[in-house]
């Protein structure tokens, strides 16, 4: 049973990363603009914010000169943030950068061929249907979606285009990471028991905008197109600056933490979504007019549909005690596969003592550094944002260039979006949510569950 149980991990895996080539096969369409190696890459930015000016950014440019990419052109809704960044660009770049008011100026430009997308969180999916539809390739911030009707339309149009779209999953290109994939996509961890998924912070302030909420003015702005496709609500300066507080512009934790982390199970077993999930939570400490919880305990059951096997992974999530801080743990019977650590180790592993009185044989895993090797770093001298980022950035600029298929495509944002909608139906209701595998709708209390 261990053989076969291995065994199904690793195709697993493998079917996965096979089906992630095989729908990212570029079509004709996608090849009438071909660059060129020595061709400028021109880039187009998708919002201003401060993910993009502080990490996403300053980790393109540790490749933009030797891989002859430049910003040309940046959107934003808000005329003061518009400005600011594209101040902040030409000062970075020492190039001129034409100032959108909104991404149909932007699409408008001669010979656009990439975007980096780091608008608001629900706004993702429908800003990639607009950059792949309008010829570009995209670098797309996480959440991919928020809803199953918007990942299922961004995943139609980068299918259609075959256009290059990385996902800002950014675990995806890190060494520590890779290894543990192969760890245990290779059978050497054994069968998974379960998954601990933990993201805590203290931060009162976190997804607050209070300067910038006091100098956004409705007329500075375009408020209808900043909801595109949600609900109409009155103008509220909050909700367009703190949307991460406010459902359905945003999840919160889960969109913003747990959408990272549950994509490394996805990954690492080939599974594409979890069979169940079930949420406890609510607003314990920032009564601050918010929608989204501050303290939430999501359980989700993994394993192939219509079987027994399988494991639980639990995320947990608070932002008034930061102890426990950021990670990742896998558990087998044999020991647990750390990523704060960044070691496998025997620890919880099936001691002899234990197994013998069961007439069975210890199993205990050996010692392995998950992080032998080195990120490939930028050519030049110091590196901004973080390296992690910056490794993810590099791999979208290259296969822009090369047309491979990205460490973290677009199924990758699809896969980890069900989940994500998975968790808030249950949120949300209060029901155990599941997935419907052949209308690929999400289900909560026998109803589809849409907000």
């Amino acid at each position: 049973m261990e053989n076969t149980r291995r065994k199904f991990i690793k195709q697993s895996a493998l079917l996965a990363a096979a089906t992630y080539a095989g729908t990212l096969t570029s079509s004709a369409k996608s090849y009438s603009r071909i660059i060129g190696a020595n061709d400028r890459v021109r880039v187009g930015v998708v919002a201003f914010s401060d993910r993009f000016k502080d990490t996403l950014f300053p980790c393109y440019l540790n490749h933009s000169k030797e891989l002859n990419f430049d910003v040309v052109g940046l959107s934003d809704l808000w005329s003061y943030r518009r400005d600011l960044g594209v101040a902040h660009v030409k000062s970075k770049t020492g190039a001129d950068v034409k100032s959108c008011r909104n991404n149909d100026e932007l699409y408008a430009m001669k010979d656009l061929d990439a975007v980096i997308i780091s608008s608001s969180d629900f706004q993702h999916a429908l800003h990639t249907v607009e950059a792949v539809r309008s010829g570009c390739d995209a670098y797309v911030e996480k959440p991919f979606a928020e809803t199953m009707d918007d990942a299922k339309a961004a995943l139609k149009a980068v299918k259609e285009t075959g256009k290059i779209v990385q996902i800002g999953s950014q675990r995806r290109s890190g060494e520590n990471y890779i290894n543990a994939s192969r760890y245990i996509q290779d059978g050497k961890f054994g069968p998974l028991t379960a998954v601990d998924l933990v993201w805590n912070v203290n931060q009162p302030g976190r997804w607050r905008r209070p300067e910038l909420v006091a100098r956004l003015k409705q007329e500075d702005t375009d408020w209808k197109r900043f909801l595109m496709n949600r609900p109409y609500q009155e103008w509220d300066p909050r909700k367009y600056l703190e949307y991460r507080l406010f459902w359905p512009l945003s999840s919160g934790m889960p969109g913003q933490w747990m959408s990272h982390q549950i994509d490394t199970v996805h990954w690492f077993t080939g599974l594409q979504h979890p069979r169940s999930v079930v949420a406890n939570g609510g607003i314990y400490t920032w009564k601050d007019g918010r929608k989204n919880w501050d303290s939430m305990v999501a359980v989700f059951d993994y394993g192939q549909p219509g079987t027994t096997d399988g494991f639980q992974v639990t995320f947990t999530s608070r932002m008034q005690n930061s102890v426990g801080d950021v990670g990742e743990v896998y558990y087998s019977n044999g020991g647990e596969l750390n990523l704060i650590t960044n070691k496998v180790s025997p620890k919880g592993g099936l001691k002899e003592n234990e197994a013998k009185a069961m007439g069975m044989k210890a199993n205990l895993l050996p010692e392995f550094d998950l992080s032998k090797t080195a990120l490939k770093a930028a050519t030049g001298a110091n590196m901004g944002g973080d390296p992690l980022t910056s490794a993810h950035m590099r791999n979208w600029m290259e296969c822009v260039r090369n047309r491979k298929t990205p460490n973290a495509p677009v199924e990758a944002g699809y896969y980890h979006s069900i989940a994500l909608m998975m968790t808030n139906a249950a949120v949300r209701t209060g029901a155990k949510a599941t997935f419907d595998e052949e209308k690929q709708l999400v289900m909560a209390n026998g109803k589809v569950f849409k907000y």
